[in-house]
């Protein structure tokens, strides 16, 4: 007859809190590699000598004076930069919503082949889909002269090289970010409830009102956060679609890079990453949904 081992609550506690620990370990050591190092990096970069060079090398001397400089020389850039990506989220979220609501609620058989069409651009390169847009708002393009039939451009007018192709590309770019969470939050939502709406003798604007808004919020929160978060720091749609005069704080932070202006590059990094945890955090508790903290 053979013993039988018996396994404490305590024990098997334990061996599942060991089993959680072994299974956040790759995860974590990926996250340590390739995010807290770098960051740190990026921190200790921003406080580095400003006078130094990419030849001769930078000195830390804890120049927190970077942060003051790079926001007094780029504030265009960094104003310009939330305003476009706070347009092209807007823009984002009243194509978007329409859209995910017909998949969810009206698509039927065809619901699966909608999803693919929206998805589909990610098959292709951002930047080959950003080059698209700059032949089709060309100036001799199809969009630009039906935009002067229309009396919407100026005859000697144009569409590129301008705020509003900057902020068409990223809401083209970026439309899929919201649609998705936004299709995922409505697919969850109990036809009944809005059944029992009507059964109230709500119309279908106040049953929306009252009930399917209110239930997708948080599929609005996420695809807002999808869409804005990158759009802010973008910098291809700019440098393809804009000029001198579009420039946004991703282009700036990329041309200090390329010329060795590390301090100033690494500090104006640190601070748009700030200033965007600050507007979520802010944003978030708003919108009543902390939980997605």
């Amino acid at each position: 007859m053979t013993a039988q081992t018996v396994v404490t609550p305590a024990a098997g506690r334990q061996r599942r809190w060991n089993t959680a620990w072994l299974l956040l370990l790759p995860g974590g050591l990926w996250l340590t590699a390739f995010f807290v190092v770098p960051l740190f990096q990026l921190v200790a970069t921003s406080l580095y000598d400003p006078s130094g060079s990419e030849e001769l090398g930078y000195a830390m001397t804890w120049s927190w004076s970077n942060y003051g400089d790079a926001i007094d020389f780029y504030t265009g850039p960094l104003v310009r930069g939330f305003g476009y990506a706070a347009v092209a989220t807007l823009l984002c979220l009243v194509i978007g919503y329409p859209l995910a609501y017909a998949i969810a609620f009206k698509a039927g058989r065809w619901k699966n082949l909608m999803l693919i069409l929206v998805i589909a651009p990610f098959f292709t390169s951002f930047l080959v889909r950003t080059l698209a847009w700059k032949l089709i708002l060309s100036d001799n393009g199809f969009v630009v002269g039906v935009a002067k039939t229309l009396g919407l451009v100026a005859d000697d007018g144009r569409l590129l090289a301008t705020g509003v192709a900057v902020v068409a590309g990223l809401t083209y770019n970026f439309l899929p970010f919201m649609v998705l969470p936004l299709y995922a939050s409505l697919e969850k939502i109990d036809h009944r409830l809005i059944e029992a709406a009507g059964d109230l003798y709500a119309s279908p604007v106040q049953g929306f009102r009252r009930v399917t808004l209110p239930l997708s919020m948080p599929g609005v929160i996420a695809g807002t956060l999808l869409t804005f978060i990158p759009s802010t720091g973008d910098f291809i749609n700019a440098q393809l679609l804009g000029d001198t005069t579009t420039t946004m704080i991703g282009n700036v932070i990329q041309s200090r890079f390329e010329v060795g202006d590390y301090p100033a590059a690494a500090a104006l990094s640190v601070t748009l990453m700030v200033l965007i945890v600050i507007l979520v955090s802010v944003y978030i508790r708003r919108a009543g949904t902390e939980e997605l903290l």
